[in-house]
């Protein structure tokens, strides 16, 4: 459908330039009068029109009316046409969609050392901090997560959260069914983020290749340490399942709206993402930032393998973000009072 109009301005373009040279050669319109047209039609090019001072004083006053009487053939045609131009290009450039950003706590680490969170904090200081994942969605019914959170026998046991649900039942309380899930996106390959991606049995997981070829060896064993053995094989198995889509990098979108980028060096390929929404550009920063407190005071998060690249990405989200209150830290429970509560434990990121 896009393509009727962007042929109607072409056409109506190369309609001017046909009454244009009929006019040339009827002998109304002189050489020079094509070159003030052409200027007209195309004001952007840096061709200044040709000077009268150049031409014999009567052959320059000729010249002038000539080229007046050119201008004013052409200025309709040329407005016309761009104004359809413009237009056509506007109908037929793609748009990113507009989607909606919501945080899904799922559970509650109580009297968490916050120096294990904020580089340089106070070593007495706890915080009861917020397990959550985020679901992105489409207007058009596709739904994302960045993040899956955990729900092996052995995280609840060993953590003991408050409050814990499995992240696919707090996301089935707030009406999103797990098989409907499209897409999760693994920030990284930590426990609490990775743990749950098999929960969700029609989704594709994207994960950056950089990442998974380093945390998950070739027969499903942890690489490195960094990754829980149990994540590790299912990480394999949904790979084998072709299941798995491997980012190749920074600044990748990886669906129409949603770009991913590296450089927090949380774990040693970890990613955050930009969502484009209705009300501007949210950065969803994962544990690359886990509290405010890292942004307000410029401290890098305590659990980095770079904190110079750690900060440096903290000062490459408040670039991306269209307000600096749009980026989003991955624990900070302060999240479910900054933004609107549209249901327990959900709160609505705009």
């Amino acid at each position: 459908m896009t393509a009727h109009p962007v042929l109607f301005g072409i056409l109506c373009f190369g309609l001017g330039i046909a009454l244009l040279f009929a006019a040339l050669r009827s002998g109304r319109v002189g050489s020079r009068a094509i070159v003030s047209l052409a200027i007209a039609m195309i004001p952007r090019l840096a061709v200044p029109p040709p000077q009268a001072a150049e031409l014999p004083p009567v052959a320059a006053r000729v010249r002038s009316k000539k080229r007046a009487h050119a201008l004013h053939m052409a200025l309709p045609i040329a407005l016309t046409c761009g104004a359809l131009t413009a237009s056509s290009a506007a109908l037929a450039a793609p748009h990113a969609p507009a989607w909606q950003v919501y945080a899904i706590r799922y559970a509650t680490i109580p009297a968490f050392p916050v120096r294990y969170l904020v580089a340089g904090a106070d070593t007495t200081r706890k915080l009861d901090i917020a397990m959550m994942f985020w679901l992105i969605q489409g207007a058009d019914g596709r739904r994302v997560l960045l993040d899956a959170g955990f729900y092996r026998q052995k995280f609840v046991d060993s953590w003991k959260p408050a409050g814990y649900m499995r992240p696919s039942d707090a996301l089935q309380r707030f009406g999103v069914t797990p098989d409907s899930v499209t897409d999760v996106i693994v920030s990284h390959v930590h426990w609490d983020h990775l743990d749950g991606a098999d929960l969700f049995p029609n989704a594709h997981i994207w994960i950056q290749r950089q990442e998974y070829e380093h945390y998950v060896a070739a027969d499903g064993t942890p690489a490195h340490a960094g990754i829980d053995t149990l994540d590790a094989a299912m990480l394999l198995g949904l790979m084998k399942a072709g299941r798995v889509e491997l980012v190749e990098g920074d600044g990748k979108e990886i669906l129409p709206g949603i770009t991913a980028y590296t450089g927090g060096k949380h774990t040693f390929a970890s990613q955050y993402v930009t969502v484009r929404t209705a009300k501007g550009t949210v950065v969803l920063a994962s544990d690359n930032l886990y509290l405010y407190e890292n942004l307000d005071r410029h401290a890098a998060i305590a659990q980095t393998l770079d904190a110079a690249s750690n900060l440096a990405a903290q000062d490459r989200m408040k670039k991306l973000a269209s307000s600096r209150r749009l980026i989003v830290p991955g624990h900070d429970p302060a999240v479910f009072q900054r933004f609107r509560a549209v249901q327990p434990g959900v709160a609505r990121i705009e």
